[in-house]
Formats: structure tokens, C-alpha cells, sequence
């Protein structure tokens, strides 16, 4: 197993691979600007911002995947507002949950019945902290 968000499981077997690309982690502080009259403002640090994490999925029928059943699973995490741990390599990502920002679906190839072969999935996620 690669890792997982929630549910999802990211693995590469002989038989399915559900894998991500371009995976990509931002992080950016958070800071107070103070007016000064007559002098440039100070600047303070409040704290560490939330981590955002982008990556996407492509679906393939061809690597024992059902496009459709696998995109759909990540659109009802989205709706339903699921807090989920992300992990990579067994460990887990960030200091709290993940939630899904931002969802993407690309229909690449259909069949001539309307069934989704290739799709693909460009997702958004961004750090969600509970206090304790």
C-alpha cells in the first residue's frame, strides 16, 4: 500500500493500480501587519497557516478500476464534508484530518454505451484541525 485518504487507498498491484501524480504541498505562515503613523508597520507572527496538498488520479477500466464508481467515491467524500487522514509511506501528512476543497472529474474516454474507460480526478485538499 502507498497510503490512503480515508477510504481511498493509493495501491499498485498486478492486478489495480489506483496511484496519484503531480502531488504537490503547500504551506505558508500566518502574520499581523500593524499601522504605525509616520514609520512602516510592524509585522508579527500569528502562527502556521493550513497546509494545502493538490495531486491528481487518472481511472483506467484497463487496470481493474471502475472510472465511474471511483470518482464518484471521492465526489461523495467531498459533498458529505468527510474530514479524512491522508497518509503517504505510512506516515501520516500534516497535524490533523484532510478536507476535500476542490474536485475536478475529466470523462477521458467513454465506450460506445456510455461507460466511463479513463477518467481522471484533480483533487484539492486542505488541513483540517480540531482542538483538543
Amino acid at each position: 500500500m502507498i497510503g490512503s485518504f480515508g477510504p481511498i487507498v493509493f495501491i499498485a498491484t498486478a492486478d489495480t493500480i489506483r496511484t496519484f501524480d503531480e502531488f504537490s504541498r503547500s504551506s505558508a505562515g500566518r502574520w499581523a501587519k500593524h499601522e504605525i503613523i509616520g514609520r512602516k508597520p510592524l509585522t508579527q507572527f500569528i502562527g502556521p497557516g493550513l497546509d494545502t496538498i493538490s495531486f491528481s488520479m487518472r481511472f483506467d477500466a484497463q487496470y481493474g478500476l471502475n472510472p465511474r464508481k471511483e470518482m464518484d467515491a471521492l465526489i461523495e467524500l467531498e459533498r458529505s464534508g468527510t474530514a479524512a487522514a491522508l497518509t503517504i509511506g505510512g506516515k501520516g501528512l500534516g497535524v490533523g484530518m484532510w478536507i476535500i476543497t476542490s474536485l475536478e472529474q475529466t470523462y477521458d474516454h467513454l465506450d460506445n454505451l456510455g461507460n466511463v474507460l479513463v477518467g481522471t480526478a484533480n483533487i484539492s485538499l486542505e488541513e483540517y484541525v480540531v482542538i483538543s
